[in-house]
Parts: structure tokens; C-alpha cells; sequence
């Protein structure tokens, strides 16, 4: 089977889309893309509102072109806000801040817990019909791909995949295609402005992506405020001695300024600079 592992962002939207185009299109305009077996995204609970806007965009192309869409319910957001400062939760990288000044980032694990498991158990369980606890089979064996969206900027992210089921695979890469070429393929092809896609809560935002969301999405900010606010008044499990935040300027987001703000990451199309969404 071929896969692709699909967040909603600029680069695995391209991929989905190409996908779609080479499934009603011969010759395939797009070779290193397949026509997916499964198009699989994971609802997080807590993301900016073009991730959801851009999912039934790509969900609707590839239900028109034939190619199966999942959504897995896979709810960080819940799960963290309603166990934290409770009982030990997932890792999430925030930002640390001890009273000696030493700063430092927690590990990162929910992106294979929430993303890469869960899609990895869907594949195994709902599409290839395995029981809980039944052994890999032989063919099975790293003998299905597991796309992802990565850029050519992105190309030191790209590694083999740990699974037993999956080889990885970039096509991204593997064309040369940046950012900056996925957005102009999907705004010039299909119409859509696109956006990067990650949690609200995501640690990696520019604080640009805080100041965006408070002057436009005034309920996402206040749900990501309130994860802040979880963040302030909440020791975790196991304690810490460091305080945690989502900003890495190492404040709460309400007490940014614009001076903290002006850092948005963009990238230049028709001469205009595009705010990447991140």
C-alpha cells in the first residue's frame, strides 16, 4: 500500500492534490507521486481553522478522484488539557525557564503518539485486517510506503522510518519542490490559499503565528491562551523545577509585545512575500 500521512499543510496538500490529478489524468502528470491507497489525517483538536478548511478542501478532491480519505480522532488537545498537572502526560516540547535562568525544551514525542502511532495502528488493524497482538506477516514486512510532505528545504528531515510495516517515502524531495512551489501549485492549480498546518499549541509557532491568531481567530487564541494559562498554574507530573511555556521567547502569550512578534517566516511569490502560517 501506499500512504500518505496527511496534516492539512501546503506540502501534503500538493501531494494529495497531485495524487488526485494523476488519478483521473494519463499520463500521470506527477510520476513520483502515486495514487494513494489512503490519504490519512490526524484530528488533533486544537488547530488553526484553515487546517480544518484545508482538510475538507483536499478531502472532497480525493473523494472526487476516487482515492480514500480517513480522519483518525486522535485528541492531544483533550487529552493533554483534562490530565495535566494530574497525572503524567504526553511530552510536548514547551519551553522551559528554571529560576537560574537556564532554559532549555522538553523531548518531543507527541507527533509519534498522536500522529505517527495512530496512523500506523490504522493502517495495521483497519486497512491491512490484522488482529491486536497478531504478528507481522512476512509480506507485510517493510513492504508498504509511508509518504510525507516534507520540502527540498526540508530534506534533513527525512529519515527511515522505524516501523516494521513502512519505507518512508519524500517525493517533495525527491521533485526539488520547496514551499514556496507547493503553494504556487495548489493557489495557481486548484484555486486554494494554503497555510502550514500544526497544533495551535504547537511550541515551533513563531510568536508571529500568536499575534495572527489573536487579531483573526479570537477562539482559537482563547483556547490557546487557556493551554498557556495550564501551562502557568500547574505543576506537571512527575514535578519540575523549571516553568514551562508555548512561546520561545519564554513569555506567556498574552504578555508578547510587537517587538516579540516581528519574526513571521516568508517566502517570496509574485513578488510579494507569503506568510508561511507557522
Amino acid at each position: 500500500m501506499k500512504i500518505l500521512s496527511f496534516g492539512a499543510g501546503m506540502q501534503s496538500t500538493a501531494l494529495a492534490l497531485m495524487s488526485c490529478e494523476n488519478a483521473v489524468q494519463a499520463p500521470a502528470p506527477y510520476p513520483l507521486v502515486p495514487v494513494y491507497d489512503a490519504v490519512i489525517f490526524c484530528d488533533l483538536g486544537l488547530e488553526p481553522p484553515w487546517v480544518k478548511e484545508q482538510m475538507e478542501f483536499t478531502k472532497n478532491a480525493c473523494e472526487n478522484a476516487g482515492i480514500p480519505f480517513y480522519v483518525l480522532d486522535t485528541p492531544l488537545y483533550k487529552d493533554f488539557t483534562e490530565n495535566f498537572g494530574e497525572r503524567r502526560v504526553i511530552s510536548i516540547p514547551w519551553w522551559t525557564l528554571k529560576n537560574d535562568g537556564h532554559k532549555s525544551k522538553m523531548p518531543r514525542n507527541c507527533t509519534i503518539d498522536y500522529k505517527v502511532e495512530r496512523i500506523s495502528k490504522f493502517v495495521r488493524w483497519e486497512l491491512l485486517g490484522y488482529r491486536k497482538g497478531q504478528r507481522l506477516r512476512s509480506e507485510d514486512i517493510k513492504a508498504h510506503e509511508m509518504h510525507m510532505g516534507f520540502s527540498a528545504e526540508e530534506a534533513h528531515r527525512c529519515k527511515e522510518s522505524k516501523s516494521p510495516m513502512f519505507v518512508n517515502k519524500f517525493p517533495l524531495v525527491d521533485m526539488g519542490l520547496t514551499r514556496a512551489d507547493n503553494y504556487k501549485y495548489i493557489l495557481e492549480e486548484w484555486g486554494m490559499d494554503t497555510k502550514a498546518s500544526a497544533c495551535a499549541f504547537c511550541p515551533f509557532h513563531k510568536n508571529f503565528f500568536y499575534q495572527y491568531i489573536r487579531e483573526h481567530e479570537p477562539e482559537t487564541y482563547q483556547a490557546l491562551v487557556g493551554v498557556d494559562h495550564l501551562l502557568r498554574d500547574k505543576n506537571p507530573k512527575p514535578p519540575m523545577d523549571s516553568d514551562l511555556f508555548i512561546s520561545r521567547s519564554r513569555k506567556r502569550i498574552e504578555d508578547l509585545t510587537p517587538a516579540d512578534c516581528n519574526d513571521a517566516e516568508c517566502f517570496e511569490y509574485c513578488g510579494r512575500q507569503v506568510w508561511n502560517g507557522f
